[in-house]
């Protein structure tokens, strides 16, 4: 096919493909994302297993499907030629699947004996969250336009091609394991996928290498946008710290969990999978360049609100350890006391953490705050009117860059 030919089906000369991928496929797909989760939570609580996992966890993980099918609806009906509308409904159906597959599988094969219809094919797709989390790199190195440069159109082919291999590896899997009475364990896991063996044994060495590929390419897509942050403006540069800020929340949550195996069961089961949400949201705020610009305010506002607990917190560690060790008054006046004084503190410090943050993460509102501050400092002495009007429109340009800006003096 012809250069010609390939720009005329992108814009909607395709035929076939055009249709494949209007807005009311988009709706189609989105629709089965949306229910998705549902039917999995509704499983999940009919099983009622020991290994299904608390009731908090089981009603905060559909939520992940639900947002980055959600955000693909509308990115995919907006902008249906940008693939990452389709690759957020793809990660939500994997997911949606990975997650109902073995609990239908485990229902059927321990109280129906693989009785049920469509058994096999749910042991077949009970690795399918796998595939979720493996199309996510595929996301943020697309984002926004979904187009890459010359350079990547190699690593990009074998990324896809070692999906392909493990989807594939993961269906030998299955396949050896319908053989077995039971092809599930208890937790939903697919007998032999810690240890594969018989006809599937070669995937073993291969899952490795594929694991280690796709930690390489994570790391890649990274310092990809890292680099095109560096190189961008404007508003491309906002749509690149909404994905920082996604992507940010949802790793730091994640690494926590990894990390602190004595974390409570809170972390794990409601905030990891709020979090997670962040990503999908951030993606749909950039793509379709909502409120860009609000990113500077809200990344400051989380930063100095979390700078002042931090500080608060240790200010009241500190003053109840302080009056009742040292001082030696009872542990109600003490904490009393040392509430008092966090509260007393908590404006002043306030005001000051939002200056620091704002002065490195807004800087927009700094330098508005700082031209105001300069001109109410010269319209002390200023006698002139039209040096004041002048300095006026000059303020108000530097400091909010209105489209038009006038002053009307009543004589």
């Amino acid at each position: 096919m012809s250069q010609s030919d390939l720009d005329r089906a992108a814009n909607g000369g395709g035929g076939g493909w055009s249709r494949l991928i209007s807005p009311a496929t988009a709706t189609a797909i989105g629709a089965l994302a949306l229910l998705g989760p549902f039917a999995a939570l509704a499983l999940a609580i009919l099983i009622d297993r020991q290994s299904s996992g608390s009731t908090t966890a089981i009603a905060a993980y559909p939520l992940f499907g639900l947002t980055f099918a959600a955000v693909g609806i509308v990115v995919a009906r907006r902008q249906p030629r940008n693939p990452v509308g389709w690759l957020l409904l793809a990660t939500s159906l994997a997911m949606t699947v990975g997650t109902l597959a073995p609990e239908y599988a485990y229902l059927d094969y321990t109280d129906n004996h693989g009785g049920l219809p469509f058994g096999p094919v749910a042991v077949l797709f009970s690795q399918a969250w796998v595939y979720a989390f493996m199309l996510l790199p595929l996301i943020v190195v697309l984002f926004p336009a979904g187009r890459l440069g010359s350079r990547w159109r190699w690593p990009l082919r074998l990324y896809l091609a070692a999906i392909v291999v493990y989807v594939a590896g993961t269906f030998n899997v299955a396949i050896v394991a319908l053989s077995l009475r039971m092809p599930v364990d208890k937790g939903g896991n697919l007998a032999g996928s810690g240890d594969p063996h018989g006809s599937a044994a070669w995937f073993g060495p291969v899952e490795d290498a594929i694991t280690l590929g796709f930690g390489v390419f994570c790391v890649a897509a990274v310092v990809y946008q890292v680099v095109s942050f560096r190189r961008s403006q404007n508003d491309e540069r906002q749509q690149l710290k909404w994905l920082g800020a996604g992507g940010a929340t949802a790793i730091v949550v994640l690494f926590t969990t990894m990390i602190w195996s004595s974390a409570p069961a809170f972390v794990g089961d409601v905030l990891l999978p709020i979090a997670l949400t962040a990503l999908p949201i951030s993606i749909g705020v950039g793509i379709l360049r909502f409120r860009l610009y609000e990113i500077d305010r809200l990344v400051s506002r989380t930063l100095a609100y979390a700078l002042l607990t931090g500080l608060l917190v240790g200010t009241f560690i500190g003053l109840v350890a302080l009056t009742t060790d040292t001082l030696a008054l009872s542990g109600r006046v003490g904490v009393a006391a040392s509430t008092l004084v966090a509260a007393a503190l908590f404006n002043p410090l306030r005001v000051r953490i939002q200056r620091l943050v704002d002065r490195r993460f807004n800087r927009a509102r700094y330098d508005a705050e700082a031209t105001v501050a300069a001109f109410t400092a010269r319209l002390r002495d200023a006698v002139e009117i039209d040096a004041i009007r002048t300095d006026l429109l000059d303020a108000v340009n530097r400091a909010v860059q209105p489209t038009h800006a006038s002053i009307w003096i009543k004589p």
